[in-house]
């Protein structure tokens, strides 16, 4: 019902606020601006659909080969005494568990293409132990929310445009990122868990956890000894390698196992397929809503009122050149990345608003997308509390990459 209410709140705001633009500034094409909003997302919407259908056949039938090859058991095994704490609505060793991991490691190496097919799996497979399936079960709010949180250890895309724009060091925005996005995923998966009544104290999940700090320490430890002009190549080198190291595995222990490695994938190719049709409306629906409620001002609105706020405080104010990045990101992912480029064209991409925009870009995901996609692709309606869950997480994240930013880069 939440996103319900949302939905219908941007085309009302951003209605009311063109109207009064209309009203007291005498803006006679904001209406015009709004209507082309509503038909180029409808468009886009459409196109996204159709983009993601090509990775999602790739990667459903990639998946459907390590399926049959014993991948996804395998991490279902070595993440199950995890997993069983954090989604216990789910049977013991269920098959989910091994694609929950294939989705955040993907999100991890800054993968979208790999982690968006993934991701549905694994809600596919939560939806079949669902017991009420118009609405979202306890586990597939704990999955949402971590996956909303965007856990990214190599900003791959990131730094590519910070090289495209000529940063001086494209990848001096990757630690700040790595030590921004952990605090977000910290924050989805402990607001979850209290409202799940979950123990994060449990001796098994602390184990993992204090785990998987010590693992993002080393990577951060790592990467500072090397020269600047190396972290780029090899955090690159780092995701390429080891998203090719994993498709070869899949085919190999297929191939061990004696399946027919071709018909398997195609099998799963063909799925992907059909759940890209199926999320269309979806995907539609929320792009033409953020549309309306971008193309009205009403953003450029708000972020005016925190800078006269804050700059009536006394307090350094740069970092609200980046904010725009901030609210768009859970809106849109290609509307925050087309925000970053633009800061670090207005501004420079060393500069500390180019900066603090790559860093809020590569902090979290976008909720609401992944929202509408996942929950839509398996009929979900009623998203109980995952979206404030998931907004939480965004806005610790996003304060972190502030803070961080004023730490680096002064």
């Amino acid at each position: 019902m939440a996103l319900n209410y949302i939905w219908i709140a941007f085309f009302l705001i951003g209605f009311i606020v063109a109207l009064g633009r209309l009203i007291f500034a005498g803006d006679t094409q904001i209406f015009n601006d709004l209507v082309a909003s509503v038909f180029s997302n409808a468009k886009t919407g459409f196109e996204v659909s159709l983009g993601l259908t090509g990775a999602l056949t790739l990667w459903m039938g990639l998946l459907r080969v390590g399926e049959k090859g014993g991948v996804v058991a395998i991490l279902g095994r070595v993440m199950g005494p995890l997993f069983e704490k954090l989604f216990p609505g789910l049977p013991k060793g269920h098959p989910a568990y091994g694609s929950i991991m294939l989705n955040l490691s993907a999100n991890m190496l800054g993968l979208d293409n790999a982690a968006t097919p993934m991701g549905l799996k694994a809600m596919k497979e939560m939806q079949d132990a669902n017991p009420v399936k118009d609405t979202a079960s306890n586990a597939q709010i704990m999955f949402l929310v971590l996956n909303a949180a965007g856990l990214t250890i190599i900003p791959v895309s990131v730094i590519v445009y910070r090289i495209q724009l000529g940063a001086a060091n494209p990848a001096d925005i990757f630690i700040p990122i790595l030590i921004s996005t952990f605090c977000a995923l910290m924050t989805g998966l402990i607001s979850v868990a209290i409202i799940q009544k979950i123990n994060l104290f449990d001796k098994v999940v602390l184990s993992y956890l204090l785990a998987m700090t010590a693992i993002i320490a080393g990577i951060i430890i790592f990467f500072t000894s090397l020269p600047k002009e190396k972290i780029s190549e090899a955090s690159t080198f780092a995701a390429n390698f080891i998203l090719m190291s994993v498709i070869i595995i899949f085919i190999v222990l297929a191939l061990i196992k004696k399946i027919n490695v071709y018909d398997a994938f195609v099998e799963g190719a063909k799925e992907g397929f059909n759940v890209a049709i199926k999320i269309i409306p979806f995907l539609v629906a929320i792009l033409v809503a953020i549309g309306i409620f971008r193309a009205s001002g009403a953003m450029d609105f708000i972020i005016a009122g925190i800078t006269g706020f804050f700059d009536w405080l006394g307090v350094d104010t740069r970092f609200t050149g980046a904010l725009p990045v901030a609210f768009m990101k859970p809106l849109s992912g290609s509307g925050a990345r087309g925000l970053m480029i633009d800061a670090m064209t207005t501004h420079g991409a060393d500069s500390f608003i180019g900066r603090l925009a790559c860093t809020m870009q590569g902090t979290t995901d976008t909720t609401f997308y992944i929202i509408a996609v996942y929950f839509g692709s398996v009929g979900i309606k009623n998203t109980r509390y995952s979206i404030g869950c998931g907004l939480l997480a965004d806005l610790v994240g996003f304060t972190a990459a502030i803070f961080v930013a004023y730490l680096f880069f002064g």
